[in-house]
């Protein structure tokens, strides 16, 4: 089944389509679309899932963080019905 993701970039809303076997996250599909190199977030996100190995909040509330600086916001995944 596939999915849609919706988000706002620079004040722009977008809207893609989205696959788990193509992309790791809803993230890097975002990046991907918008052509965003994320190997320095990628170190970053490894480095804090090994120190916090119980705590999956804290990767969460990192990436989540990362991408409102970049710009990104009101990002939404849903089921494509068609």
């Amino acid at each position: 089944m596939a999915f849609k993701i919706t988000y706002t970039y620079k004040s722009q809303a977008k809207e893609i389509g989205y696959s788990n076997d193509k992309f790791r996250s809803i993230y890097d599909a975002i990046a991907a679309a918008e052509g965003l190199d994320l190997t320095a977030f990628h170190a970053m996100e490894a480095q804090l899932a090994q120190v916090c190995r119980r705590d999956k909040k804290s990767v969460k509330d990192y990436q989540e963080n990362h991408f409102k600086e970049l710009g990104f916001s009101a990002i939404t995944i849903f089921r494509d019905e068609e």
